[in-house]
């Protein structure tokens, strides 16, 4: 590129940090971010109550290629490149759904969910030994682990093990996790929508603190006319820097959360399911571990664009760059599996309602998003984006901007092609 080193501008002793609106907009930049970033790093794929039993399965478009995730007979989840190794058709058009088999329907060859081929018309023609070669069969991607219920996949050999890339975002993983006794899973459906914005605006805007009560306003005026929030609660709390370019707010809010946080609206039959669910959280992992996970709302960052909202619902959230001014974004919906009909119906409420493409919050940030985006049309004349709030603090509130700095630090290393082992570790903020 030739610019790396002038798109992010860090200036310790005076406490400026400074991104280059360039970076916004540049075809480049898009370029070297496929290159240096969306194929070396772990990338999310989906998560393991998606495979519930051998031939489950699930297609996706992660950094631009298909991918076809299955469970095998084995019972072990694989990652395939979705393309036949024949002539390159996509070899399941699904979505997802159930199948031992995955037939291409340009010539019919047929393959197991473990991805080895089983079947081929013709097959007299090829040489002896073709089948047992594995030159027929499904590729894999190169790297596939899975942590807490997190898949992740990378399209690089040689990207450090996950639990290292992962840094001090296993914690969060952890406590999302731990949230119900039989398990995490992923609700049925999901949210797909378009931004006509730089997929990094996303990123920020994630993890932002700061515009809450600006861009939000009308979202806490309803809680408060519906009973939908704890009057004497307010946002507060911190920003950590969980290394490798991966963040989170961790913070108190008025809203309610169905893991074991109640609100007026939900009633004293809610109050009494709430109370049981804390209760049960306190037997498990102690009174303060407890009201942590109940009452602390976390926005968590995982780089490059892993977002998971654990907020009033729990959000599943991923967003890849068409252009440099539009991405695609995909959501999903995390739940206790044994959560009850009363609980499901406010979590998903909670999660249309706030986070969905048409409640409170998405509009409201996609409009802030589009209108950088077009601001930025004047980034020759206005080069340069602040993200110094909160710079030098000891302990940095959720409404400063630590964690875009930890993922503009990291993101600047990968550009610049430095993205060391050394370089990845950064001092953490600890939690108040």
């Amino acid at each position: 590129m030739g610019n790396e080193a002038k798109l992010v501008d860090i200036d310790e002793k005076n406490l400026r940090f400074r991104v280059a609106r360039e970076a916004f907009v540049s075809g480049n930049v898009l370029a070297s971010e496929y290159e240096q970033i969306f194929n070396k790093c772990w990338l999310y794929v989906g998560h393991a109550s998606e495979f519930k039993k051998p031939g489950d399965f699930v297609t996706r478009t992660i950094a631009r290629r298909n991918i076809l995730v299955t469970m095998g007979t084995d019972k072990k989840i694989n990652a395939f490149f979705n393309t036949c190794p024949h002539r390159g058709a996509t070899v399941c058009r699904d979505r997802s759904g159930n199948s031992k088999n995955f037939q291409c329907f340009y010539h019919g060859w047929v393959f197991g969910c473990d991805g080895n081929l089983k079947s081929q018309p013709g097959k007299e023609s090829y040489g002896e030994g073709f089948a047992a070669s594995g030159a027929g069969n499904l590729v894999p991607v190169p790297k596939f682990d899975s942590y807490a219920g997190f898949c992740f996949i990378s399209f690089n050999p040689e990207v450090e093990p996950l639990p290292d890339y992962l840094a001090g975002a296993k914690e969060y993983l952890d406590l999302v996790s731990n949230y119900s006794e039989s398990g995490m899973g992923i609700s049925s459906g999901s949210q797909e929508y378009a931004i006509r914005a730089n997929w990094k605006l996303l990123v920020e805007n994630s993890v932002d603190g700061y515009h809450a009560v600006s861009t939000h306003a009308s979202y806490l005026d309803y809680l408060k006319n519906t009973n939908g929030s704890l009057s004497s609660t307010k946002l507060e709390g911190k920003s950590r820097d969980l290394g490798n370019g991966h963040a989170v707010l961790e913070y108190t809010a008025p809203w309610g959360r169905p893991i074991a946080s109640w609100i007026p609206l939900w009633g004293e039959k809610g109050k009494k399911e709430i109370e049981q669910i804390h209760a049960r959280l306190v037997e498990r992992f102690g009174e303060e571990m407890a009201d942590r996970m109940a009452h602390k709302n976390r926005n968590l960052l995982i780089f490059p664009n892993l977002v998971i909202n654990d907020i009033m619902a729990i959000t599943v959230r991923t967003f890849y760059p068409q252009s440099p001014d539009y991405m695609l974004v995909n959501g999903w919906s995390l739940a206790p599996n044994e959560e009850s009909e009363w609980a499901r119906k406010f979590r998903l409420s909670n999660f249309l309602e706030f986070l969905g493409p048409g409640g409170f919050a998405t509009p409201d940030d996609v409009e802030a998003l589009e209108s950088c985006q077009n601001g930025f049309n004047n980034y020759q004349s206005v080069p340069w984006s602040d993200i110094s709030k909160g710079m030098g603090k000891e302990s940095p509130s959720y409404d400063d901007e630590l964690q875009m700095r930890a993922f503009w630090s990291r993101w600047n290393q990968f550009i610049s092609g430095t993205p060391s082992p050394q370089a990845n570790q950064r001092r953490l903020t600890s939690v108040a």
